[in-house]
């Protein structure tokens, strides 16, 4: 989660909200990545499907079986989708979301019936530090 949480810092810099996500499969880091939605003008530019985007591509798959994904805030439904269908064996995340989650929030997208595949969940991993970066980052939006 410690390198979630640095990608999560670097997407603050760049003016993103602060999300980060890493693959990890076999103990090897395979992608990293932070919200980029503004800076690439793409509304699907999460941290989640960008790390996913990159592991495939790193891979060689369309899935990726076996591997853990740790991102720093509770994925939305579109993330959940994504986790979903690229078969992710486990989901840590940190900050719960309850207002865009879709997790242990909103739609408890893997408790569906229509969900294909449903990752094993770790919540509330470096939870502190990954809501603490949310709301510094958007108290300084309010302020300004």
């Amino acid at each position: 989660m410690a390198e979630a949480l640095a990608e999560a810092r670097a997407a603050a810099g760049r003016g993103e909200v602060p999300v980060g996500a890493v693959v990890v499969r076999d103990g090897t880091v395979v992608a990293r990545a932070g919200n980029r939605t503004r800076e690439l003008d793409d509304p699907t530019a999460h941290a989640e499907m960008l790390a996913i985007r990159q592991a495939c591509a790193a891979l060689g798959a369309e899935r990726l079986v076996g591997a853990d994904l740790y991102v720093t805030l509770e994925p939305c439904a579109m993330c959940a989708g994504a986790i979903s269908f690229a078969r992710i064996r486990r989901l840590y995340f940190g900050a719960s979301d309850a207002k865009g989650g879709a997790v242990e929030n909103g739609p408890r997208f893997f408790d569906q019936p229509t969900c294909h595949h449903a990752p094993e969940v770790y919540a509330g991993i470096g939870e502190a530090e990954a809501a603490r970066l949310l709301k510094s980052f958007f108290r300084a939006r309010r302020q300004d």
